[in-house]
């Protein structure tokens, strides 16, 4: 009865909305609002391995979202809270009035930081492996452990074993490339380019150090066939077919091998729109990639409840590879895109006039840059031209832009 009694008591009080003044019935409407919003946001801030939506399965937690945010965004929006809309008006000046003098803190604290990245960056080695570990205990959290079920430790160790897999790959195409690239088959070295004398111990040197990496790739070979026979060995290696693609295109972007190949294979595609500068482009694309696929899975991690590996995730996966990237490769290609910037696209019509020729290296032109003494050239060409003189290689004039 005296639950009965409460609810009767609500519902009277309710009725009495209407009759109170227009802002305050707003105003009560908005809290009621931000208090369901915050209701309704408790699942996913639940603690433990994983939220409480995800007991019922990946799929309910995408319903669930697709279903509640935007209510929740759109309620929120159209009743706000007055003291949230009083601190949305005040955060201009209070940006204008703190944000240096706490920006200025935080550089000064984040300084030492700084330094010990930049370090961290420069071991590529190092920083590549570390960050490579630290994705493949991401996607074994992720793409196993949560898609794959909810208490699985014997496939935490999955990602050992394809990162040890992956490593053997990358040795054998190495060596491979190696012998395929090799031009000087001697095992002996001359004392000096144009001499016939020998090096003994040179020679020796180099003839220990051929036979030590042909045994090693007859044993790192040997090794796989009999991990693979083996089945005991692989007890606790189950990957699935989305994890073998997700860790093994990371692996391939991030391993120097690998991103060697990278370029040549941009070169034989012959983009129009890279314009020749696929040098520059190939590390941002393969960066981009990477940077792309870990923000998805910190993103997913995030739902599952593990903060703490997820903050370290952002950090070492996400943070530091976008930060790597603007300041090397991506800095490179913005100064090469600036640089070309200047000089104009050629029409087709110019093209055919100048016979699709370039003058620099003699190739057909698809896509070609005019200078302001309308001559014609490839992005390539006409950037190795601009980095040894300013003038134009045809007539010798000095680039004069009109702006």
């Amino acid at each position: 009865m005296g639950m009965i009694t409460r609810v009767r008591g609500r519902l009277r009080s309710l009725h009495t909305l209407p009759k109170l003044d227009e802002k305050v019935r707003e105003e009560k409407i908005a809290e009621t609002v931000c208090l369901l919003s915050v209701l309704f946001l408790l699942p996913y801030c639940s603690r433990g391995h994983t939220p409480i939506l995800l007991i019922f399965g990946s799929w309910f937690l995408t319903t669930y979202s697709f279903l509640v945010l935007p209510l929740l965004i759109s309620a929120n929006y159209k009743y706000p809270v007055r003291w949230l809309r009083h601190i949305i008006r005040k955060l201009p000046d209070m940006a204008k009035k703190y944000g240096k003098p706490t920006w200025n803190i935080i550089r000064k604290v984040y300084g030492p930081v700084e330094r010990c990245e930049k370090s961290f960056m420069k071991m590529k080695n190092i920083s590549t492996l570390a960050t490579q570990l630290v994705f493949f205990m991401l996607s074994d959290r992720v793409l196993l452990c949560s898609f794959g079920g909810r208490n699985c430790p014997e496939k935490k160790v999955t990602g050992l074993y394809s990162l040890m897999f992956y490593n053997v790959i990358a040795y054998c195409v190495s060596y491979i490339k190696e012998l395929i690239e090799k031009e000087d088959w001697s095992v002996t070295i001359n004392m000096t380019e144009h001499s016939n004398i020998k090096h003994l111990a040179m020679s020796a040197t180099k003839i220990v150090l051929e036979w030590t990496k042909a045994v090693t790739f007859i044993i790192t070979v040997t090794f796989m066939l009999l991990v693979f026979g083996l089945e005991q060995g692989l007890q606790n290696y189950h990957p699935t077919a989305l994890y073998t693609f997700v860790t093994w295109t990371y692996y391939m972007c991030t391993e120097k091998v690998f991103v060697e190949m990278f370029l040549p294979l941009l070169l034989l595609l012959k983009f129009k729109s890279l314009e020749a500068l696929e040098q520059f482009y190939a590390p941002v694309i393969l960066r981009c990639y990477t940077i792309s696929v870990a923000i998805i899975l910190v993103v997913f991690l995030g739902f599952y409840g593990h903060i703490q590996f997820t903050l370290v995730a952002s950090y070492l996966t996400v943070y530091l590879k976008i930060k790597d990237t603007a300041m090397t490769c991506l800095k490179s290609l913005k100064t090469e895109q600036a640089i070309l910037g200047k000089f104009r696209y050629a029409t087709e019509e110019e093209i055919e006039n100048c016979d699709d020729v370039c003058a620099v290296c003699l190739s057909p032109m698809l896509r070609a840059r005019v200078t302001p003494c309308q001559h014609m050239f490839h992005a390539y060409c006409l950037r190795q031209c601009l980095n040894n003189s300013d003038m134009c290689p045809i007539c010798k004039r000095e680039y004069v832009f009109v702006h």
